[in-house]
């Protein structure tokens, strides 16, 4: 990672700044050299511990670098370690424990992880019967190591062309497809970050939940690299986050809409605990009128920052006064938008996004996918949909997020978006169903006992949307399908549509 040189730095000037601060534990910065020191011998010594000859094989794209993937619900030892393994020659990466099992150990066989930390006695038996010639151990089991053992080498500062991470672009819903990170790529990510992002020196951020997300690996990140500080939590609770906040005054958070959403709510009913908080960044498109507002009216002392972004790009641009769908490019970014064919299209016209930026990924790790990842000249690719005018993006979702009824292209979160003001509403997923004359017509599911009725919905629907994208049929549920991470999942939603009837115990038609 970019931020070895950083620790280092910080630890002979300001050493006892605080470096990552966990419910209840935390590491200064000179706390965290010696800390990286007790996890390279831990590490190094499982992997000695390794017969050679039958040591898992690294996927080509680690350099023929180990791989240690941290699969654990606890984030600070999960961030303590990443710091440590950025240190020296190690390939890192963390696993969802939450993942389906047969994902977790697909990915762990394919890409050839050869030390696992995980506390999952499903997971080590499953290697074991998969016949996985690795070792796992357990977090009590790696910390009773570090004790045990003299420490290592201190941190070093690596060549920028070295591999040192492993992502994964999915996992809850699909086969994962990994891909490598070079350490020269993430630095400029984290440059860029702590510029647009405001991660600068001094400042406490808080990133709850866990560090499989992109979204908190990256804070961590761009804190460390920046001279910051980083408090981590296992999982997001109001409570505890608004008075931590007010205990440590943190002034900058980093979190899911939800949680925008949740900080709001504690400021209503205690405005002054969270009197220190200058900056929220969230990610993704997803920030409705109604998280946006409550936002405005509880803290305004407070400003909010949704970024765009991908974990194979980067940073691509970010939306201060949207809802995250308006995104203004990052300098360095080039944008361009393709039809099917890959021919450019002009502005204003919705097609898939490219970009071209030097933080992106080389590939996706072959033995994960044959998907491909960048085009002709360093452009790529992750299929979402947009438009382009001049150097301002506009974000429609994700191809599968785009239906085409009469010939027109219906962006469904747009529709989604139209109904967050009406009270009741907020939580919907629109999909789109088969239709004999139009090929599809959009149909709307909502969550919760206290609908609106339908001729409310189409009323409000007809005066905030075009013709072509108000929904022609209307269902409630009690609870829609998720990801392990909360968003609702749009396939599984459509496949709980037959026909534009019913097909699933308690989905109702309005």
């Amino acid at each position: 990672m970019p931020i070895t040189r950083t620790i280092l730095e910080v630890a002979a000037t300001h050493p006892d700044r605080l470096a990552i601060v966990g419910d209840h534990e935390r590491l200064t910065y000179r706390d965290l050299v010696a800390d990286g020191a007790r996890v390279r011998a831990a590490v190094e010594h499982l992997q000695a511990r390794q017969p050679k000859d039958a040591r898992p094989v690294p996927a080509p794209e680690a350099q023929g670098i180990p791989i240690t993937a941290i699969s654990l619900t606890d984030a600070f030892h999960t961030a303590r370690i990443l710091a440590g393994l950025a240190g020296f020659r190690a390939v890192s990466a963390t696993i969802d424990p939450r993942w389906p099992l047969e994902h977790q150990v697909g990915i762990i066989l394919k890409v050839g992880i050869g030390l696992v930390i995980s506390d999952s006695v499903e997971l080590r038996e499953a290697l074991a019967q998969a016949r996985w010639t690795g070792t796992i151990v357990t977090l009590a089991e790696f910390l009773a190591l570090e004790d045990a053992l003299p420490p290592a080498g201190a941190p070093e500062v690596r060549d920028p062309d070295e591999a040192f991470l492993l992502l994964f672009s999915s996992g809850t819903t699909s086969a994962p497809k990994a891909f490598m990170r070079l350490r020269h790529e993430y630095r400029y990510n984290a440059k860029a970050s702590s510029h647009y992002l405001e991660a600068s020196p001094g400042v406490a951020t808080l990133a709850p939940g866990p560090l499989s997300y992109s979204l908190t690996l990256f804070a961590l990140v761009e804190c460390l690299y920046s001279c910051g500080t980083c408090h981590v939590a296992d999982q997001f609770d109001v409570l505890r986050a608004s008075r931590r906040i007010g205990e440590e005054r943190i002034s900058r958070v980093v979190a899911v809409p939800a949680v925008i959403q949740g900080l709001a709510e504690a400021a209503k009913r205690d405005p002054q605990r969270l009197s220190s908080l200058k900056l929220a960044v969230t990610g993704g498109a997803n920030l409705s009128a109604q998280i946006r507002d409550a936002f405005a009216t509880q803290l305004p002392g407070s400003r909010l920052i949704s970024y765009y972004g991908a974990a194979e790009i980067g940073f691509i641009g970010d939306s201060r006064d949207s809802d995250g769908t308006k995104i203004t490019l990052y300098d360095g970014v080039e944008a361009e938008i393709r039809d099917g064919a890959g021919l450019p299209l002009a502005d204003g016209e919705v097609g898939t996004l490219w970009i071209r930026v030097a933080s992106t990924a080389l590939c996706y790790v072959a033995s994960t996918t044959d998907a491909q990842l960048r085009g002709e000249h360093g452009w790529a690719t992750v299929h979402d949909q947009g438009s382009l005018n001049g150097r301002k993006l506009t974000l429609v979702g994700r191809s599968g997020d785009i239906v085409v009824s009469g010939g027109h292209k219906i962006s469904l979160p747009e529709v989604e978006r139209a109904f967050h003001s009406l009270p009741g509403a907020e939580v919907c997923c629109a999909v789109g169903v088969p239709h004999e004359r139009l090929g599809a017509v959009v149909a709307l599911v909502l969550e919760g006992n206290a609908v609106p009725g339908k001729a409310e919905l189409l009323a409000h629907a007809r005066e905030q949307l075009a013709p072509q994208f108000v929904p022609r049929r209307f269902y409630r549920i009690d609870s829609l399908p998720r990801t392990v991470g909360g968003k609702i999942r749009r396939a599984e939603t459509a496949a709980l549509l037959s026909d534009g009837e019913a097909d699933a115990e308690g989905l109702i038609r309005l």
